[in-house]
């Protein structure tokens, strides 16, 4: 039987009745009070029996200490009842009560926002606008066909659960104490070995639960996600390169290793989007395509039948964060204007309204050893305010991140997302009314 939400404040184990209790009694206390000092009528029995055995000139004092008593109650019984309640209802890794109506209230009021890729650039940008919009959803590739990722949709015939895993870290409520354990890899186990612990959760709820839509919501719920984490397609299929020199490359790992330019990049069969995702799209306030692999994780979901239409229709205002380097195999020479040329081939650029670059490079050293991996900045060559149509927002937006052991370099999610908040027109009266300074 369903318990009506006001009575679930009563069920044992909140701590919340004694509370109450207090605040009833302390109301009762005031009200007798107040009886005491005006006199008698009504409550001429009760008068009686409490106050027969005080001497009639110190009733009135004794009126103006029960008035406070009670007074002093009620407000302690109120205040405590609030903060139980603010306790239960907030998040497990503790916090302010301030903290908790912020979260409670203000984020849930925030605009809604979808963003659109895969690989870390996706995970990255969700990690610094949480902070900003609990009404966020995250579109998210499952191309992948390397690493634990490709071995298990290989062998259990899932869909590749890397990327929504490190969305789903990225927004849940305490990311740093879950990434502990699910980016565990095995380093032991006959067919274990190299997987993480994430992949293989994943794979194993979409088995049990009976679709990977069901997995990604269970594992959500755990995790005290904020927002939402959806595939682009729950079909499986590959992904298809057309190289310049007319090749034919199938599959998201092995596309780079091909190291020539793609000349167009298609499905190996069709795949239709998530109800959900297209849902999202047409109801957001602001769209986000980027940063991440450029084929591999973002045109590979705006191929999925139903997405680029879904976005170009929106409403929302939509903006594309440029990546910070080129992708050896994939993006060799791109600059920022080969990127966007790129993106709209698949997508109606024209619809879009401003394109985030980052304005600043990394150390020399860094640099350094990421040209001798074939990776350089991806060169701003997008001239003045508006290139192609799409104001051009520049700003510092890099952050240098251990990776297995050496410095990599990363967009900074709250610098990212404190540019996007600040230079989403659409948005800018309602976001800097709370978050301004």
């Amino acid at each position: 039987m369903r318990v009506p939400s006001v009575l679930k404040l009563l069920l044992p184990g909140i701590g919340v009745k004694r509370w109450f209790l207090l605040a009833l009694a302390g109301i009762a206390l005031v009200a007798f009070g107040v009886v005491c000092l005006v006199g008698d009528e009504g409550m001429r029995t009760l008068y009686t029996l409490v106050l027969r055995h005080v001497p009639f000139l110190w009733r009135p004092v004794f009126g103006a200490v029960v008035v406070a008593v009670g007074f002093i109650g009620m407000v302690v019984g109120m205040a405590c009842a609030v903060r139980a309640i603010l306790h239960a209802v907030s998040p497990r890794r503790g916090g302010s009560v301030a903290e908790a109506l912020y979260q409670g209230r203000i984020l849930r009021a925030a605009p809604h926002v979808v963003a659109i890729g895969g690989g870390t650039g996706l995970s990255t940008l969700l990690r610094g606008i949480k902070a900003y919009t609990a009404n966020l959803t995250a579109v998210v590739t499952v191309m992948d066909t390397g690493g634990s990722s490709g071995r298990l949709r290989a062998e259990l015939d899932v869909l590749p659960p890397g990327d929504v895993r490190n969305c789903l870290l990225a927004l849940a409520e305490d990311e740093e104490r879950m990434a502990r354990f699910m980016l565990h890899r095995f380093q032991s186990g006959e067919g274990l070995v190299g997987h993480s612990l994430g992949n293989v959760l994943l794979a194993g709820m979409e088995q049990a639960v009976g679709g990977f839509d069901r997995a990604v919501e269970e594992a959500s719920y755990f995790l005290s996600v904020r927002g939402k984490v959806v595939p682009a397609t729950l079909d499986r299929t590959n992904l298809v390169a057309e190289l310049a020199d007319g090749r034919e490359v199938v599959g998201e790992a092995e596309i780079p290793q091909a190291h020539t330019p793609i000349r167009r990049l298609r499905l190996a069969r069709p795949a239709q989007a998530y109800p959900v995702a297209l849902d999202a799209i047409s109801h957001a306030d602001l769209i986000l395509v980027g940063p991440g692999s450029l084929y591999t994780s973002i045109i590979s979901v705006l191929l999925v039948d139903g997405i680029a239409d879904a976005i170009a229709r929106a409403p929302a205002e939509k903006m594309v964060i440029m990546n910070l380097m080129t992708e050896p195999g994939e993006t060799d020479g791109f600059s920022a204007s080969d990127h966007l040329n790129a993106l709209a081939e698949y997508v109606n650029l024209r619809r879009f309204h401003a394109v985030v670059v980052n304005s600043e490079l990394p150390p020399p050293e860094i640099l350094a050893r990421y040209r001798a991996e074939g990776s350089v900045p991806v060169l701003d060559d997008l001239r003045g305010a508006k290139a192609l149509g799409l104001r051009v927002i520049r700003a510092p937006l890099l952050d240098l991140v251990e990776v297995e052991g050496k410095l990599t370099v990363k967009h900074d999610p709250h610098k990212l997302a404190r540019v996007v908040a600040r230079e989403a027109r659409v948005l800018h009266h309602s976001w800097t009314r709370w978050f301004s300074g």
